[in-house]
């Protein structure tokens, strides 16, 4: 209390900041104060807004008099520097202290009130955020990215914008100032309150929601604000110098030309009216800064006065890169304006053409000389006759890499014309002082772009030492800054990024994969646009300071060489992360992968005969340009890399030249989809590659100092030769060796795995290759790579992943010593530093983003470590951990698709892989194997097994079965027969088939197949029935009974008394359910005679009450006369007929449903397996608890206290849990195509098959046991209307007789409707309204014949109607003419 009363008398004897001059903004008159700490005010003077433009000064009185009104402002702009520029502009204005904070989806009431941290000796401490210190020494504090941050976080604001007041976590209450005023001195609460300082004020910033992505504003937080919305032209307008006085006449014009285009475009986008809405233009806006970057580049590089349409093409995808992706409606567009402004011919977005070798502008680099320690001179010649261009720019400290190159071969990549050009186009940036993104091709599948290896020559040129920073998806905002870190005491605190340290040391950061991280990125607009950005506990990273504020005031700068490469995984499109955003953080520059003369040059270089590279060549051409953003995620992508490795391996390996198995294994053919399939077979006939015998491998022989494979007896090869493959060294790892080597009793060789094993070792050791193996479980993948170290002496390290494998679990063991947190080295660290082979388990198990760090170690062996170590192959730092050449990367993983459910991992590994499909032997191996396993067992037992088996898997393959039996399982039943003989066939198969119990097509088809191969139901010596196969007899849940033991007595019933029929009649219904046997009066009962039950004789119906059934004898049975029998059967006829009218369906219509749900039984099976079991694709970001780091978890400080790791929490996306309820259902709509050319071409089954699709739709989900968690409805399309409803969602078809008049109803419209085609309108508006619903996921899939020519149907049009909602995931399925389309 005394101690308040202090405080209380200390600030109100304060002297009053004294005014430092007047500031007078047009009819305002300020008083502009001195600063507390003026380390706190702006220190980015070259970035600030130039205070005469007169759209600058408006925006600037606009903000003065809210400041003078004590109101929070909020600007809204599209993204770019300029709303932030603003503000500091104001800041500066009125020489005001601020706080920064960047939001991002990970922002959390830590960055927004006070942070935790346990301080030497186990205290913990409350460390103010920059929200706080800014309220309590009257700071502006600017909050940008308002979009972006979770609901539910911003209104923790709410009371400190609405009332100045703010509870803390450390007990202390912040209350505005005239509350404070009125606060009892003499109070005896033992509340701490702080006020609110007069001139804190918040200026917040955010991009309008829509059109710009992100969180719309909570009202409440909204209305306590005062809005400015800064207009687009004059944002741009603004950020780049006005004045035109150093650019030549050409470049003035061309950039007034430019200048114009790009402000016309801007209103062209902008929709003000409804009308205005629907011809919005397809061109979208332009970046913010790009009329800035055209300025720089158009003054420092003045351009020729004819620029090629190469040249244009690039200069646009420079200032505009989402036009790489853009509709080509986009790019005709521009075009035509480029032409009418005089400009020439805008040539095509593929950057393929003339004049690869130039830069932007038709430069060329010639020579770089270093001038200082951080400075060099780049010479660069120009075009037309212009003079060269010399351009002081920032470098390392390292040597330079002498250019022109000599010896380029040396560094690992070829200075090529394409090369050269996009080196060129960096440097240029370089030189004007950017950050570079290099945005890949929007293409699917392309020759490489040499990303990896431009951004070493960039640095290696420039003399830089290079930092990889790679990206993954859990990486949040504060991290990509600060990284936590636990002191030997246990004490927490913070300790710089990679980022952040290349900053201070001038580094050059190539920042790969800035497209996984998503909208994170933004969070570091401020450091890549104004090379400041806020540190830990109050410290700050400036443009400039000076010597005492960085000694004293917690301030350090950014070193004036740091510079950033980013670089995409290309592993989502470019459309789901290229965003404004990007574009105005970076300079972008657009790859170009190779042209096909390159890559063969590359090819060249691996003494492949020329031949078989041509033909490889114009097989990857063709199957690349086959690739679609749809079947991108199907298919490998075959890029440059692959076909490296193929060529090398033929060149090392010369009989070895089967390209078809090659190309087969590089795309993962085994596992492709059917119609994929068919696509690949088709491309490798038309290059001319061949599918070959398979040859027949003999066992691999141990020697003393390897393994030998002897050579395989192909007949249409005589040349091959044996492979031997050296041991490994025991001296390079003694411990390894000793206790790392897997040991295997028994291994049974067969021809496959043999030839398998071989491949492996041919790549693994030979061609120093990291392996991915897929496969479908029990196949044998663990067991042959096992094998193989067992055989080379290999030791090996084991990881295996699952859903919640971090990134970190990977490169970190948690131990806890003395009560301090310490870290040591996982087995993924041992295996890189001692050579040892690391087998990756499960891999498609994990999250994509954890399994991509293996790309960049596979591919380049580069990783980056949270303690800020490095994985490196040569040593650069101290600390570098050196990648052993023995090390060894082998991931297993289970095919992709249904039913394993695993992730698409292998798109975000890339080619930097050699990919093995591992399958089930082939009969003749499976016989071998199953033969050294059971030798006790007959052999035409074990082929006739092999061949259920082979049959069991066919059936899976064609979709009828949906389990894939393996190996696994039939070893399982052998080894069950070979140790127990006397078992049954039944008990046996039971081992593997009771999984099914309740699938009876599965049973259907296994009887079917044991039935076709001969086997009896027991292991007797199988018996030979002429005309006749035996069948197992009880399988399945008869099975499961059976084993009980438990005999069905057959009761027998003598009826006394009269026997005579009368005649059929139905009974008395019994309103007790009493039993009742004989009397010839009661329906239901049992051994009677003329009623309807069961066990008896003469009756017209059978009828089950649930009694215990009483059957009369044979002999009286028998005893019926025909005239009882024709009344019986006439009464059960009319009783059908009465069931089918009940059912509002005749005989024939029941026959006719029934056969259209006959033919799609087995589909039934499996799509309802599939429904059943599809995951919820909801997902929620909370607060991850129990983690070794992020935010300390209050709930867990006793923890904390004691030693214990996971005492933090972070945010993270978390997957519904097993079993738990999904949400929000799914919505789905099916179009139909019912138009008059489905009636009039049935005769090709289009109809029938639609109809028994409509079937298989009905009954599937009809099935499906939770019916809540899915939204579905059928809708047709006719020549009459795009909207037909078949089946309402809330009237679902539960009877058969209403699933008849549906597909009824599809027949009757497609006869009599008049002709034309309503596909398009048909997809948009079921777009349009399955958007609309609240939901889990939404789905759109249409079928139509439509004629595309006839009806003027293009494919922009369909694309346009098809993505245009983008979280409708929708499909059109084109038969008949429609699927002729060209394209």
């Amino acid at each position: 209390m005394a101690n308040r009363r202090l405080n209380r008398v200390l600030h109100e004897l304060a002297p009053p900041p004294q005014p430092i001059g007047s500031l007078q903004l047009g009819d305002i008159s300020y008083q502009v104060e001195s600063a507390q700490l003026s380390s706190r005010l702006p220190h980015c003077h070259d970035v600030l807004l130039d205070v005469k433009d007169p759209f600058n000064l408006e925006n600037l009185h606009f903000m003065l008099q809210k400041y003078l009104l004590g109101q929070d402002i909020f600007l809204l702009s599209q993204p770019g520097p300029y709303a932030r520029r603003l503000a500091m502009t104001f800041c500066s204005l009125i020489n005001s202290e601020y706080e920064h904070i960047a939001l991002h989806r990970d922002v959390g009431e830590t960055e927004l009130k006070q942070g935790r941290e346990i301080q030497t000796g186990r205290d913990l401490v409350y460390i103010d955020s920059a929200a706080v210190l800014a309220v309590k020494h009257g700071r502006i504090l600017i909050i940008e990215g308002i979009e972006k941050a979770e609901r539910g976080i911003m209104p923790v604001l709410n009371n400190l914008l609405e009332n100045r007041e703010m509870n803390l976590e450390d007990g202390t209450h912040i209350i505005h100032p005239h509350r404070y005023e009125l606060v009892d001195a003499t109070s005896s609460n033992d509340a701490i309150f702080i006020p609110a300082h007069k001139n804190f004020r918040v200026i917040a910033i955010a991009a309008p929601v829509p059109p710009y992505p992100g969180y719309p504003l909570d009202p409440p937080f909204r209305s306590r604000f005062q809005a400015r919305f800064i207009d687009p032209v004059g944002s741009l307008l603004a950020i780049h110098p006005s004045s035109s006085a150093q650019l030549t006449p050409t470049a003035s014009t061309l950039f007034e030309k430019l200048r114009n285009i790009i402000i016309t475009t801007q209103f062209a986008s902008e929709s003000r009216h409804s009308v205005d809405a629907v011809a919005k233009s397809s061109l979208p806006a332009f970046p913010q800064t790009a009329l800035t970057k055209l300025y720089s580049l158009l003054s420092t590089f003045p351009p020729p006065p004819h620029i090629s349409p190469e040249q244009l093409a690039r200069l646009m995808l420079t200032l505009h890169p989402a036009l790489i992706y853009a509709p080509f409606v986009a790019w005709a567009m521009l075009s035509n304006r480029l032409e009418e402004a005089g400009l020439g011919v805008l040539g095509s977005p593929s950057l393929n053409g003339n004049g690869d070798h130039l830069g932007l502008l038709g430069y060329s680099i010639s020579h770089v000389e270093r001038l200082n320690e951080q400075t060099i001179r780049a010479t660069f010649d120009g075009p037309s006759n212009l003079p060269p261009v010399s351009v002081e720019a920032k470098a390392g400290l390292k040597s330079l890499l002498p250019f022109p190159f000599t010896e380029s071969n040396r560094l690992g990549f070829f200075a090529t014309e394409r090369f050269m050009g996009l080196l060129t186009s960096m440097l240029q940036v370089h030189a004007l002082g950017w950050d570079i993104l290099f945005v890949p091709p929007a293409v699917p599948s392309t020759a490489s772009c040499s990303t990896t290896f431009l951004v070493k020559a960039f640095g290696a040129v420039l003399g830089y030492d290079t930092e990889d920073y790679h990206m993954y998806k859990e990486l949040g905002g504060r991290e990509l800054i600060m990284r936590r870190r636990i002191e030997d005491e246990g004490a927490t605190t913070w300790e710089p990024s990679t980022l952040v340290e290349a900053v201070w040391a001038g580094r050059l950061v190539h920042m790969s994969g800035i497209d996984v991280i998503g909208s994170t990125a933004g969070s570091l607009a401020r450091l890549m646009q104004d090379r400041e950005v806020e540190l830990w506990e109050g410290q700050r990273l400036v443009r400039e300071a000076s010597d005492a504020e960085q000694a004293n005031d917690g301030l350090s700068i950014a070193h004036p060489s740091f510079r950033v490469i980013s670089t995409a995984s290309k592993s989502l499109p470019l459309k789901d992360w290229l965003s404004d955003e990007q574009a105005n953080m970076f300079f972008p520059i657009a790859a170009q992968p190779m042209s096909r003369e390159e890559e063969f040059m590359i090819l060249s270089k691996t003494a492949c005969s020329s031949m078989l590279l041509n033909t490889l060549l114009s097989f990857a051409e063709k199957y690349r340009a086959s690739m679609t953003s749809d079947s991108v995620q199907k298919n490998r992508k075959l890029g440059t890399r692959s076909l490296v490795r193929m060529a090398r391996r033929i060149a090392e390996f010369p009989d070895d030249d089967d390209l078809y198995t090659m190309i087969s294994r590089a795309t993962l053919a085994e596992f492709l989809p059917p119609t994929e399939t068919m696509k690949l077979e088709e491309l490798l006939a038309e290059a001319g590659i061949k599918k070959r015998t398979p040859a027949f491998n003999p066992s691999p022989v141990a020697q003393e100092h390897g393994i030998l494979f002897p050579p395989s007896s192909d007949p249409l090869t005589q040349n091959t030769k044996p492979v031997f493959i050296q041991a490994f060294d025991r001296s390079h790892d003694l411990e390894g060796v000793t206790s790392h080597v897997p040991h295997m009793d028994h291994f049974y060789d067969n021809s496959l795995q043999t030839g398998l094993m071989r491949d492996l070792a041919v790549d693994m050791e030979l061609l120093g290759e990291h392996l991915v193996l897929l496969g479908n479980q029990g196949v044998g993948k663990n067991k042959v790579v096992d094998r193989l170290c067992q055989l080379l002496r290999r030791p090996r390290e084991y990881i295996q992943l699952h859903r919640d494998t971090t990134v970190n679990q990977l490169m970190f063991r948690t131990v806890l010593e003395n009560g301090i947190v310490k870290y040591t080295d996982s087995p993924l660290l041992r295996a890189i530093s001692l050579g040892r082979v690391l087998i990756v388990d499960e891999a498609d198990k994990a999250a994509e983003h954890v399994v991509a760090i293996f790309r960049s170690l596979a591919g380049h062996g580069q990783l980056t470590l949270p303690d800020g170590r490095r994985v490196r192959r040569e040593r650069e730092r101290e600390s570098d951990i050196i990648v052993h050449p023995s090390f060894r990367l082998v991931l297993l993983a289970n095919r992709p698709g249904y039913p394993f459910l695993g992730n698409h991992f292998l798109q975000v590994l890339g080619d930097n892989f050699s990919c093995h499909a591992v399958t089930n032997p082939d009969m003749s191996s499976e016989r071998k194997l199953l033969s050294q396993l059971a030798p006790d067992l007959q052999e035409d037992m074990i082929l006739r097994l092999v061949a259920v088996f082979h049959d069991l898997r066919h059936e899976y393959e064609s979709g009828a079965l949906t389990y894939p039996y393996s190996l696994r399982e039939l070893i399982n039943i052998v080894r069950h027969m070979q140790s127990y003989p006397s078992d049954s066939l039944e008990t046996t198969l039971r081992n593997v088939f009771d999984f099914d119990v309740y699938k009876p097509e599965t049973f259907d088809k296994l009887t079917d197949i044991l039935d076709h191969h001969g086997y009896a139901y027991s292991f007797i010596p199988l018996l030979s029935l002429s005309g006749t196969s035996l069948s197992v007899k009880h399988l399945g849940i008869d099975a499961a009974r059976e084993s009980t033991q438990k005999k069905v007595l057959d009761l027998k019933f003598e009826p006394k008394g009269n026997t005579d029929l009368s005649g059929p009649k139905h009974g008395k219904d019994d309103p007790n359910n009493k039993p009742h046997t004989g009397g010839n009066t009661w329906a239901g009962g049992t051994g009677g005679r003329d009623t309807a039950g069961l066990g008896g004789r003469g009756g017209y119906m059978r009828l089950f009450k649930g009694h215990d059934i009483s059957q009369v004898s044979d002999a009286l049975k028998n005893n019926v006369p025909d005239r009882i029998k024709e009344e019986a059967r006439a009464m059960a006829r009319q009783e059908l007929a009465r069931r089918l009218e009940e059912l509002d369906m005749s005989a024939g219509e029941a026959k006719g449903y029934g056969a259209l749900l006959t033919a799609v039984q087995a589909h039934i099976a499996q799509l309802h397996d599939l429904l059943e079991n599809l995951a919820t694709k909801e997902e929620e970001r909370v607060w991850i608890k129990r983690q070794t780091d992020g935010e300390l978890d209050e709930g867990r400080l006793t923890e904390g206290l004691t030693g214990e790791a996971t005492i933090y929490k972070r945010r993270g996306m978390a997957k519904p849990e097993m079993g738990r309820p999904q949400i929000k259902p799914k919505r789905i709509r099916f179009i139909f195509d019912i138009s008059a050319s489905m009636y009039r071409f049935q005769y090709d089954g289009r109809l029938r098959r639609s109809m028994e699709t409509a079937v298989m739709l009905m009954e599937t989900f009809n099935r499906v046991t939770r019916k809540d968690k899915y939204v579905w409805d059928i809708y047709g399309h006719s020549g009459d209307s795009p909207s037909i409803c078949l089946v309402e969602s809330d009237k679902l078809p539960t009877e058969l007789r209403d699933r008849w008049k549906v597909v009824e109803k599809m027949e009757m419209i497609s006869q009599y409707t008049f002709a034309g085609d309503y596909t398009v309108e048909a997809i948009d508006q079921a777009v349009s309204e399955v958007a609309k619903f609240e939901a889990d996921d939404w789905f759109v899939i249409a079928i139509t014949d439509a004629n595309f020519g006839r009806y003027g149907i293009t494919a922009e049009e369909l694309q346009r109607v098809m993505t245009r909602h983008p979280k409708v995931n929708t499909a059109l399925i084109c038969i008949g003419e429609g699927a002729e389309a060209l394209w």
